[in-house]
């Protein structure tokens, strides 16, 4: 019986040890089945050779290299490649280029026979340290990642690494159009780290002044590069501390070319136009008055057209002072003109006056009377219309009389006269305003455009 009882207790622990001993035999031969599965996947076996050769499983990079310590040094290289965009209206511009870092992370370190580096794309970017710079007052920006994630990573047997990256960003650019469209403008794009202040780490031009370069071929519509200047410098926040930042720095001239042909070439036009009415009689109403309101109307459409471009800014701009003097001389010649019209009418009552003119007698212009009848009339003696009729019967008879022999050569002789009495009354016609007016208008132009072109030029 004590046999029996002993029997009895072993068998369960038996089978228990048996039952265990057969889940551990398939649970290795799944681990043993999965390996070999692995093992036939070369996409995975690749990256898990490199996180191992790196040790990336046995440090902790939430953390800087050597926290605690100095901070880390991290140099900056970049290229621009283009300068794709400048807007005067937003104030910002667009520009695409390599940012390359430099720092040294001894975890990363790893052991060579023929010192050669290892290069890996974004994939591995997530797994490790890498410098948080962002661009200040930046808008936009985009890492490239057509037809992948434009990013190389390059690490170094002794923990030097290489980070790159092509980007896209569009930054704040502080104008000033006082000058515009003579102007010169200064912008600049600034690099910063955004956690770690100047205690942690370390921005610097990994080659002084030449870490920047530029492509050859960079150009744009309305602007010439006259240079690219790298600066560094510091910058303050009241919570945070002192940060280093990195300034990439060009001076942009405008091209003055495409606003002479479209504003200040048809306001010069415009305004000598508005001359021509000082030329014209007097009399013509309605010739110099559709001539003066022409002018100001296309001044104004002018005026309209370049501001319609440009950002509302609060202060006068170089362009703004060149056309609004050109609409005051095209304004002055309609008003010059309308106090020769009323001059003229004053003129003309104290004449009739002087000369005691009945209120029922009705005077004719002398132009007005030659062309009715092809006589010279003296613009200073008025003629009612009787004595006009009556010159006109007896000239009718004359004519009649006249031989027709003799009809070729006073013809003649007529037009010859009348071409230079035309001319005579013409110019006895205008005001004494118009007279001077010929002169001084172009004359205080010229003088303004010699200061102005001095000026800004």
């Amino acid at each position: 019986t004590e046999r029996l009882i002993r029997v009895s207790s072993v068998l369960p622990r038996n089978l228990v040890m048996c039952d265990m001993r057969k889940k551990h035999r398939d649970r290795t031969s799944m681990i043993k089945r999965e390996i070999s599965m692995r093992k036939l996947d070369s996409t995975k076996v690749r990256p898990l050779k490199s996180e191992q050769l790196l040790r990336i499983e046995d440090h902790d990079f939430a953390l800087r290299p050597g926290f605690g310590g100095s901070p880390i040094p991290v140099g900056i290289d970049v290229q621009v490649e283009s300068i794709d965009s400048i807007s005067e209206v937003d104030m910002d511009f667009t520009m695409t280029l390599y940012l390359r870092h430099y720092w040294k992370d001894e975890r990363l370190s790893f052991r060579s026979t023929k010192n050669k580096s290892m290069t890996f794309d974004g994939r591995l970017i997530k797994k490790i340290w890498v410098p948080d710079v962002f661009f200040v007052h930046s808008k936009r920006s985009f890492i490239h990642d057509t037809t992948v994630e434009n990013v190389m990573l390059r690490v170094y047997p002794d923990g030097n690494v290489l980070f790159s990256l092509r980007i896209t960003v569009s930054a704040m650019c502080f104008m000033d159009f006082s000058r515009f469209p003579l102007d010169t403008q200064n912008c600049s794009l600034e690099l910063e780290s955004y956690a770690y202040n100047e205690d942690d780490l370390m921005l610097y031009w990994k080659h002084g002044n030449q870490s920047l370069s530029t492509d050859e071929h960079i150009s744009l519509s309305q602007f010439f590069i006259e240079e690219f200047s790298a600066s560094s410098g510091l910058a303050f926040y009241s919570s945070t501390g002192w940060y280093n930042r990195l300034f990439i720095n060009f001076a942009l001239r405008r091209h003055i070319f495409f606003f002479v042909l479209q504003s200040y070439f048809p306001a010069m036009l415009m305004v000598m136009l508005s001359w021509v009415s000082f030329w014209i009689d007097r009399r013509a109403v309605p010739a110099r008055v559709s001539l003066g309101i022409t002018t100001v109307l296309t001044m104004s459409t002018i005026i309209t057209g370049v501001s319609a471009s440009m950002p509302q800014v609060s202060y006068i701009k170089a362009v703004d002072v060149y056309l609004w003097i050109s609409f005051l001389f095209v304004f002055l010649s309609v008003i010059e003109y309308a106090a020769v019209n009323y001059l003229t009418t004053i003129e003309e009552r104290k004449q009739l006056k002087k000369r005691g003119k009945a209120s029922g007698m009705y005077s004719i212009d002398a132009v007005q009377a030659m062309a009715f009848d092809g006589c010279y009339h003296d613009p200073d003696v008025d003629m009612d219309l009787t004595s006009f009729s009556d010159r006109c019967e007896e000239n009718a008879t004359r004519a009649r009389a006249t031989s027709v022999s003799n009809v070729g050569p006073a013809r003649i002789k007529r037009k010859r006269s009348l071409k230079g009495n035309v001319g005579r009354i013409i110019l006895q016609n205008n005001h004494v305003i118009d007279t001077y007016s010929r002169i001084i208008f172009p004359s205080v132009y010229i003088v303004f455009n010699f200061f102005y072109w001095g000026l800004y030029i």
